[in-house]
């Protein structure tokens, strides 16, 4: 005992936890102890009304569970139901036949009221209760509910891909970060291995039903025998004794397996709302007055037929119209309330204008039709704002500078489900999002198709359908990426900001940039700005690397940089180009993470000296050799594309600056990076080459 309490106290286990700790090992070994050890019949009673408290214990947690993985030891419990049941039948049986021609209440009170009271002491009766519960049990609840949890089981695990790569993409547009990231992929194969043991739990429970069949049956030949053969008792009065009590002792044990097939049939059964099933069945049966409306008419109508019950039916057809008429009359309050709000009146006052009624433009705007209020109400703990405040701080760490407050209002102009995104007032993208319905988007190796609405992703303009929430396991299933509608609206809000972070970018931006890293560098930001650099020179060069997707978070590096340069030239261009060979390392890990060797597209040698030469001349490139560069580029990028590889065209120094600005307006998906910018060290591959005759 001494060396179990160190063990407690070593591993950190409170009184509280090591109760929990012993729990399963001493259930076990009571269950298999009643298997062996005689029972009095006082405690037999205590252990079967122990047996159906547990059974209406975990009949009732089931039915308030909102999701199955709320109930995620219930397979457990089944096991345990399951053994503690067969073992009192072992108990019970002894105790029957071997004090059983003493009278009913020889194996205890349970049993024999049981076999009494609720089967009216008649052992043909109780014979005919206990096959049908058997029959109950086994054929429907128990089958369906095994049925269920396999398909479910199956459904859970070809959906799995699916849910993971929506995970990623929520990941990605920093809509959640990492550590919710991994409770959800947690979550799912926690659901997975639920499921999975449900189907196996579910063999128990049947095999527990045979069990019972075959107990009864012996039960009832042993009674003979011993009542005759050793008690010198008739055959008439064993057989009514003993078969009585086996009846009583199997009534006691398939009510709670009954219960606990119940259990598992609701558990896997139920849809993950965040409703309960008694919320479920109220809120969805009796919500729709007209149905209550046609259910009363049609039972009426029975009820007036001559021999029905008329009393009985057309009680029922007044307690379904009277629901139905209450239901329509709160709906109809509802809507009046709705129409009766009270409209501001317009002011008549007529007071002179003031520079106050000047309003200045929004710097990040998104306008929003009025179904999709409920998204960015602050009141309804609308999800979009949530997720708009993740993207904002996800883009400051990944970009280098924090986006302007995304201005929400909504407008009665827009379609209900409409949206639209702006920048300095003007639009820059727009889009729809369905609230209540998700968004199957095919990445591209979906199968098949869904029933819905046809649309693109407003993001990337990926094929996609609008669904309803019942489909959305099936559309993971077969491999589409499905997202709700406030990701939807979320997710091209963050790929406009990545597309449009050099407009975002201004002095005040910049300035802020310069006080953040003055805490740390004064004399840095000192010496450089604005003695070598002006403020308006560092905001271009800035938003000249944004424009080209390179983050601007190594502040002091970009300052360094300008300090070794900013003596010699005050071009933004110039300096632009140093600043990117100083952050060359870290361009290169953005598109090619690792250490493996870098597959890119490369220039022939001959097209490289006629692009030197244009650039010479002042930068004007031929018409034939322009469309032939770009027909070339965009056949490179899309094979880079096709084998997952990003499209990364690598050049000299002296003309990156030049093809970056002439490919990114036909080719925006092209980066165009100088030799100079890939440290020595890392490897390069080329896989296609611009302009080669081949």
């Amino acid at each position: 005992m001494n060396a179990l309490s160190a063990l407690f106290s070593r591993g950190g286990l409170n009184q509280s936890s090591q109760l929990k700790f012993l729990a399963g090992p001493v259930l076990i070994l009571m269950i298999l102890s009643m298997m062996v050890l005689p029972l009095p019949p006082f405690l037999l009673d205590m252990l079967f009304t122990f047996n159906i408290a547990l059974s209406i214990m975990v009949l009732l947690v089931s039915m308030f569970t909102t999701k199955p993985l709320e109930f995620a030891a219930f397979p457990a419990v089944l096991l345990f139901s399951t053994l503690l049941r067969l073992s009192l039948n072992v108990a019970s049986t002894r105790v029957v036949l071997l004090e059983g021609h003493n009278g009913g209440d020889a194996a205890g009170k349970v049993i024999e009221a049981f076999a009494e009271f609720l089967v009216g002491g008649n052992f043909a009766v109780g014979l005919v209760v206990f096959v049908i519960l058997v029959v109950i049990n086994f054929m429907v609840i128990t089958k369906g509910a095994g049925r269920i949890a396999e398909v479910g089981a199956r459904f859970t695990l070809d959906a799995m891909p699916g849910k993971q790569m929506a995970i990623d993409a929520d990941l990605n547009a920093g809509l959640i970060d990492e550590k919710f990231a991994r409770e959800r992929r947690k979550e799912i194969a926690q659901e997975a291995e639920f499921f999975g043991s449900m189907d196996g739990a579910s063999k128990f429970v049947r095999g527990d039903a045979v069990a019972g069949i075959l107990i009864m049956v012996i039960n009832i030949v042993g009674g003979l025998v011993v009542g005759v053969a050793q008690h010198g008792m008739s055959v008439g009065d064993a057989a009514h004794t003993y078969t009585l009590l086996t009846i009583g002792d199997g009534l006691v044990g398939q009510i709670p397996a009954l219960i606990i097939s119940t259990a598992a049939g609701v558990t896997v059964s139920r849809v993950n709302t965040e409703q309960d099933v008694g919320q479920q069945l109220l809120g969805q049966l009796f919500n729709n007055p007209r149905v209550l409306y046609l259910a009363a008419g049609v039972i009426g109508l029975l009820g007036i037929i001559p021999g029905m019950p008329n009393i009985v039916f057309l009680l029922f057809t007044a307690m379904l119209g009277g629901l139905g008429w209450y239901l329509n009359k709160k709906k109809q309050e509802a809507a009046s309330v709705e129409e009766t709000q009270p409209v501001p009146a317009a002011t008549t006052d007529s007071h002179e204008a003031s520079w106050d009624d000047v309003q200045l433009v929004d710097p990040l705007g998104l306008e929003v039709g009025h179904r999709l209020i409920p998204l960015v109400d602050q009141n309804q703990d609308g999800e979009l704002l949530k997720r708009i405040k993740s993207l904002r701080k996800k883009f400051a760490q990944e970009v280098g500078f924090l986006p302007p407050v995304v201005h929400i209002r909504d407008n009665l102009s827009l379609q209900p489900q409409q949206y639209r995104i702006a920048l300095n007032g003007v639009l820059i993208g727009e889009g729809e999002a369905w609230p209540g319905q998700y968004l199957a988007i095919d990445p591209g190796q979906a199968m098949g198709n869904l029933e819905g609405r046809v649309t693109k992703d407003p993001a990337f303009g990926l094929p996609a359908t609008w669904i309803d929430a019942n489909q959305r396991d099936q559309a993971q299933m077969q491999g589409f990426t499905v997202v709700d509608a406030s990701t939807v609206v979320a997710t091209h809000l963050n790929h406009l900001l990545g597309e449009h972070a050099s407009e975002m970018m201004g002095r005040s931006e910049t300035q802020k940039l310069l006080d953040r890293l003055s805490k740390e560098s004064p004399n840095l930001v000192e010496e450089v700005v604005p003695k070598l650099i002006s403020l308006t020179t560092l905001t271009r060069i800035l938003q000249q690397l944004l424009s080209e997707d390179v983050s601007i978070r190594d502040m002091r590096t970009i300052i360094d940089t300008l300090a070794d340069h900013g003596g010699h030239t005050t071009d933004a261009m110039e300096l632009t180009a140093a600043v990117r060979l100083a952050l060359g390392r870290a361009i290169t890990q953005q598109y090619f993470p690792g250490q493996e060797p870098a597959e890119v597209i490369s220039l022939d040698v001959d097209l490289e000296k006629m692009l030197m030469q244009a650039l010479n001349n002042g930068g004007a490139l031929e018409p034939g050799l322009a469309d032939t560069l770009i027909q070339q580029a965009e056949t490179a990028v899309q094979r880079q594309e096709e084998r997952g590889l990003p499209a990364v065209l690598v050049v000299q120094h002296g003309v990156r600056s030049l093809l970056s600005r002439f490919l990114r307006r036909r080719l925006p998906r092209l980066v165009v990076l100088s030799q100079a910018e890939i440290p020595e060290e890392r490897q390069i591959r080329v896989t296609a080459i611009i302009g080669s005759q081949s």
